[in-house]
């Protein structure tokens, strides 16, 4: 089989081909989404014939690390939007296209980088490579020509005469002689995309392929305004018509701005896995809801042990989108000196009290853990006993509170050791009259 063949022939041939019809608008649209994807390495980014996009790389070789990786990066790229692409790289835009067009040809190589080499890998491709050279293809052949070196071996006026203008302008752009000039992609202000599923969709999980399509976009469209991302949208649609259901739509905030594809994907994949539809999805959309401008990264000479405060962040992230904002909390302790009343744990994505209030002591012992409800000691030879008798070893820390709620409080607090070494919080209770009982001693807390 080959281009051009009747559907009837091919069926004759092939009985069990599957035939599908060209749908050109749903091309256009996913070269697009290519090209806004690929933003992510240049931000001159064109659309040109024949399904190609040219990318202006100069500026971004060193950052990429070098044209191998990054013609691997944008190999990549292609791969998770879902379509199959040969990557080529030369000094000139179109001698780039035809060398790609031409890549399945062993003898050819598909990086170029100097000037002399592109004219040498140029003059020995097939002339019907040129889009402007078919048109003369009969003519070309009767004269014996096979090569772009043997039409340039032909007289230019001649050439100009016969075929036109268009012709040796689009050659002379391939081989450096003149200049390219491309219309460029122009970035949106804002970014929401929409793509359709190919199919109805019930588990969410399964919608991970075609999030990423949208992600990569963002990202390239990030990378070209040079923002980060801080909120993100994700619609889910569902039917349409008379049984419409209202979208389903999925908050996505962050504690780090962040332009990152990997990272993205992670967070993505964890709040999918959440999701439960309500219904089969057949479309989506993801809009950045809100942004803010990208600081650039920066080294240490000596990283942190601990990861930087950046990878904090991403791991809050992460472990919010898996079991949820209610799920992962941070202490926000309130302004009493009742340890049970200023305990007190919020969303880590709260931000509106502050970790640590004003006239909270900083240089007191407090404990890892506090227990929701003391626990009342027993005494041994009067001392407290918790597995073993508890020895205090640290002077008291005397707290008096509640009187202001009809709560009031009085106790001495210290830190006791086992016999095992560890260390617990504990308080003796202290007494309203000398004629009371007994002092008792409750656990209150224990020490890491």
């Amino acid at each position: 089989m080959c281009l051009g063949m009747k559907r009837g022939g091919v069926l004759t041939l092939a009985p069990d081909t599957l035939m599908f019809e060209r749908d050109l608008v749903k091309e256009q649209d996913v070269m697009r989404e290519a090209a806004f994807s690929l933003m992510k390495f240049s931000p001159m980014v064109a659309l040109c014939d024949e399904e190609t996009i040219v990318v202006d790389v100069t500026a971004s070789l060193r950052l990429f690390g070098g044209i191998v990786k990054l013609c691997q990066q944008m190999r990549d790229i292609v791969d998770a939007i879902g379509l199959s692409a040969r990557v080529s790289t030369s000094p000139t835009g179109q001698g780039a296209w035809l060398l790609a067009k031409s890549a399945g040809r062993a003898h050819i190589r598909r990086r170029v980088l100097k000037m002399a080499s592109l004219e040498r890998k140029l003059g020995a491709l097939p002339f019907q490579s040129v889009q402007e050279v078919r048109a003369f293809a009969d003519w070309f052949s009767g004269l014996g020509c096979k090569t772009l070196n043997d039409i340039r071996r032909l007289p230019r006026a001649g050439l100009k005469k016969r075929c036109g203008v268009a012709l040796l302008d689009s050659l002379d752009r391939a081989y450096g002689i003149a200049p390219e000039l491309y219309e460029w992609l122009a970035v949106p202000p804002a970014f929401s995309a929409r793509i359709e599923l190919p199919d109805r969709i019930e588990n969410a999980e399964a919608m991970l392929f075609s999030a990423r399509r949208l992600i990569v976009q963002m990202c390239g469209w990030l990378s070209t305004q040079q923002l980060a991302l801080t909120h993100a949208t994700l619609t889910l649609e569902h039917e349409r018509g008379r049984s419409a259901i209202d979208p389903t739509i999925i908050q996505i905030a962050l504690a780090e701005p962040t332009w990152h594809e990997q990272h993205l994907v992670r967070l993505f994949k964890e709040r999918l896995g959440r999701t439960e539809l309500v219904a089969a999805v057949i479309a989506m959309r993801l809009s950045a809801a809100k942004i803010q401008a990208a600081e650039p990264p920066t080294e240490t000479l000596f990283p942190e042990p601990g990861g930087s405060p950046e990878d904090h962040n991403r791991l809050l992230e992460l472990l919010v989108a898996r079991l949820g904002a209610e799920n992962v909390l941070r202490a926000a302790p309130s302004s009493d000196h009742r340890p049970e009343c200023a305990n007190r744990w919020i969303s880590v994505t709260d931000t509106s009290l502050p970790a640590k209030p004003e006239g909270m002591p900083s240089d007191l012992p407090r404990p890892a853990w506090l227990l929701e409800k003391p626990l009342q000691l027993m005494m041994k030879n009067h001392r407290p006993f918790y597995g073993s008798p508890l020895k205090t070893v640290s002077p008291a820390e005397r707290i008096e509170a509640g009187w202001f709620d009809n709560n009031l409080t009085s106790r001495d607090y210290f830190v006791a050791q086992a016999n095992d070494q560890s260390c617990y919080w504990i308080y003796r209770e202290r007494p309203g009259s000398a004629e009371a009982d007994d002092p008792r001693w409750f656990l209150h807390g224990l020490f890491g």
